[in-house]
């Protein structure tokens, strides 16, 4: 481990299958905590078989499970149930993204956890949080967004409402869940505290990045809807079509950079135009300028539109793929890629670490380990034997 890690010394003890509470324990994880990772024997993570399949194990496990140890444990055998308490009885955070009760009924709520170690910080992620009327009912992140409010205003007004491209819901809940554990530990190490627990609620944590969505419908009544590529209230803002088919993002939406972009296209009497001076009266007259910029975009191809944007020093990009991603020189400066190998050797490339610490940055040590890799020195750890340990897994406890 190393010790210029900013969380180095830190036992984290994963609970969690899937996304959000295992993304949680990876940021941990790349910046210097100790994560278990604790998995059932039978299969392990669900996430090992999802989405694309590198000899029978999912590319995104690789990533999602960098710098954790795999551990399995039956939690249905006593036996299995006191290698975690051992394993809780020192920890600083546990992490679990169970449904609301699963742990109790496993006999480790938070009063046991509590009185074993009062120091411990639990992070609890759940689709509707440990309180309330929808506690008990399962909730996946999709679901968490389209309560949060997310899916409601995400798509075009004439249609249906969409999805994100990705779970952003979950990732989302992970990192309340760890800003929520780094406060935790700040209170227990600073004002002599105890450990508590963090509750993170799925459509809550969506909810928590609705911008002005609460105070505009309380005061006005305002319901904000879907409105596609633009933003109401925010002009001009919005993606275009290039005359070669490719778009371009661009966000024009400053007073000072409105005039620099309309002086750019050949239009000083928009930059000039006291009615345009400020986002109100843009936001006026939105069609007419979406109008315009959409047939300038459409007269020249993508390159020379970004060309004439970074000259006149408008905020503007192409939407990205992974191909893009991969070639370019932002990226590629920022270390955004780092080169890993799979378990038969295949180099490959895994995201880089965010945040940029600038004396204790993070890393990625290892990827995703094999199911149970890390069992028996766990145990080892922990003072069992080898006769030990061969009949906990003799049992199917481990």
């Amino acid at each position: 481990m190393n010790a210029a890690k900013p969380l180095a010394g830190l036992k984290v003890i994963e609970l969690g299958t899937l996304i959000a509470g295992p993304f949680a324990a990876r940021i941990c994880a790349e910046f210097g905590a100790e994560v278990i990772k604790v998995e059932s024997p039978n299969g392990g993570d669900p996430l090992r078989k999802w989405r694309k399949l590198y000899e029978g194990t999912s590319l995104w496990w690789f990533v999602q499970a960098r710098n954790k140890q795999s551990l399995t444990l039956n939690l249905k055998d006593p036996d299995a149930i006191d290698v975690l308490k051992q394993l809780l009885g020192d920890a600083d955070i546990l992490i679990e993204n169970f449904r609301p009760g699963t742990l109790e009924k496993l006999g480790l709520g938070w009063d046991t956890l509590h009185a074993l170690n009062p120091g411990l910080v639990m992070v609890r992620l759940s689709g509707f949080g440990q309180t309330g009327p929808q506690k008990d009912q399962p909730g996946f992140g999709a679901v968490g967004e389209s309560m949060g409010g997310l899916r409601y205003i995400t798509g075009f007004e004439d249609r249906p409402p969409v999805r994100t491209g990705i779970s952003i819901g979950d990732s989302i809940a992970a990192l309340w869940g760890v800003i929520g554990a780094l406060m935790a530990l700040r209170h227990r190490e600073v004002n002599q505290g105890k450990g508590q627990i963090v509750d993170v609620a799925l459509y809550e944590a969506v909810f928590a990045m609705m911008e002005s969505m609460v105070p505009e419908f309380d005061v006005m009544g305002f319901v904000r809807e879907r409105t596609g590529n633009i933003m109401p209230g925010i002009t001009p803002s919005s993606i275009h079509t290039c005359s070669d088919g490719k778009a371009v993002q661009i966000g024009a939406n400053g007073d000072a950079i409105f005039q620099r972009f309309m002086r750019a296209i050949g239009r000083d009497d928009l930059a000039a135009d006291p009615t345009l001076a400020d986002n109100a009266g843009r936001d006026a007259r939105r069609d007419e300028l979406y109008t315009l910029i959409d047939r300038w975009a459409a007269s020249l191809p993508q390159e020379q539109v970004l060309q004439v944007l970074e000259q006149a020093e408008v905020p503007a990009s192409k939407i990205y793929s992974a191909a893009d991603m991969f070639t370019d020189p932002q990226y590629l400066a920022r270390e955004m890629f780092l080169n890993a190998t799979l378990p038969d050797g295949k180099p490959f490339k895994m995201p880089g670490i965010v945040p940029k610490l600038s004396e204790t940055p993070g890393s990625a040590e290892w990827t995703g380990p094999a199911l149970g890799e890390h069992t028996d020195s766990i145990l080892q750890r922990l003072g069992y034997d080898a006769t030990q340990i061969a009949e906990l897994r003799g049992r199917g406890a481990i």
